[in-house]
This record gives C-alpha cells, structure tokens and sequence, in this order.
C-alpha cells in the first residue's frame, strides 16, 4: 500500500499503458482527455511546477474542466432523457446526482486509504453543504439575469416531501454511525448504501405520482 501511495504522489506519465489488454483499451479510450489536461494543466508532483508557483494555476484549471464535463454531462443527459422519455427531474435524481457525486466518491476513498477517515466525511458532508448553498443559487442568480426572469420554475411534484425525507435520512445517517460507534465499519457502509436505495426508490415513487397524485404530474 505504501508503494502504491507513492506511485500515485508521482508525476503523471501520460504514456503508460498499463500491463493488461484492458489497460490498454482503457488508455487509449481516455488518451484524448488526458492529453487535453495533461497540456492545459499543471501537474505539481512534476520537478517543473513544484516551486509552489502553479498551485493556483492547476487549481483554477482544475475548476475549469470540473465546470465543462459538469455541463457536458448535464446537456448529455437532458437530451438523453428526451429521447428515451425519462423527465428532468428523474434523471437529476439518478444520472446527474450519480454522476456528480462519483467525484467525491473517488476522493473520500482516496483519503480514507491513506488513513484520513474523519477527511473522508466532512469532505463528503462539505461537497453537499457547497451544492446546496452554492451550487443552487449561483446558477439560478446567472439564469434570472441573463433571460431577466424573477424566478426559476420547478417541474417537480415531490419535491416538498422528497425534502422532508432529505431530513428523515439525515437524522437516520447521524443515528446510524452513532450506534456503529463513531466508526466507520463495513456493516455502516451496507446500511448507507440500503438507505440511499430507499431513498431513490421512493423518490422516483413520488415522481412517477404512484404515491401521490399529480395534477400535471407524469402520473396522469
């Protein structure tokens, strides 16, 4: 593990491939991307750029590319759902919300293993405390200025008791590591994980109108 991690502290070499034929087919379909950021930004671990210099520098870029795959994504998404007929609000529930938060995933296992637990949460609880707080508003303030509306509809018929259950699986988070302990265990993790279930399933309950009724609602 210890060599592993400093492996990873390395510079980045754009051309390794690996040693397996998947490797290699998952090199050469990423190469473009790679060699995109490799150019554009800063790698730090690199002798060239570890002055201390670029650090702002590689993190702005690094914001910048979040910033462009977030929007790829979410127009891929919205045209996607389209076609297939899947509404917004269900494909922000799974896709987006999936696909966003893959990220954090990465990085809070990336901490956790080098023995960072308590990194590993609050960067988890702070990434959601930023979406809400930030990553809401900002856009919804760019969208009423720019097309000079007073406000942002939203075409989501559950979204008051898919909020109160935000709540509910808050409170059940807090009792559950509680009664782990305070620690972190496998059995915490599978519990996590039914209770994102849940939440999904009936959340996509509520938007189909299967629970409730919907007056303009997908439901009928």
């Amino acid at each position: 593990d210890d060599d592993d991690d400093d492996d990873d502290d390395g510079p980045v070499d754009l051309f390794d491939m690996g040693d397996t034929p998947s490797d290699k087919l998952i090199w050469a379909f990423k190469f473009p991307l790679a060699a995109m950021m490799y150019v554009t930004i800063p790698d730090v671990n690199n002798p060239r750029f570890s002055s201390g210099k670029w650090f702002w520098l590689t993190f702005f870029m690094s914001i910048f590319w979040i910033a462009l795959l977030a929007f790829v994504m979410v127009w891929m998404a919205t045209v996607i759902g389209l076609i297939i007929g899947i509404p917004d609000p269900v494909m922000g529930l799974t896709v987006l919300a999936a696909g966003t938060s893959i990220p954090d995933a990465l990085s809070s296992l990336a901490v956790a293993r080098k023995g960072h637990g308590d990194m590993a949460v609050s960067s988890s609880i702070g990434s959601n405390v930023f979406d809400i707080l930030i990553g809401l508003p900002v856009p919804w303030f760019l969208a009423t200025t720019a097309a000079g509306m007073d406000y942002v509809p939203i075409n989501s018929d559950g979204l008051n008791i898919m909020v109160l259950m935000l709540f509910v699986m808050v409170g059940l988070v807090i009792i559950t590591i509680r009664a782990s302990g305070w620690v972190l265990t496998r059995k915490l993790a599978w519990m996590m994980m039914f209770l994102y279930a849940v939440f999904v399933t009936f959340s996509l309950l509520l938007e189909y109108c299967i629970l409730i009724s919907c007056p303009c609602g997908m439901g009928g």
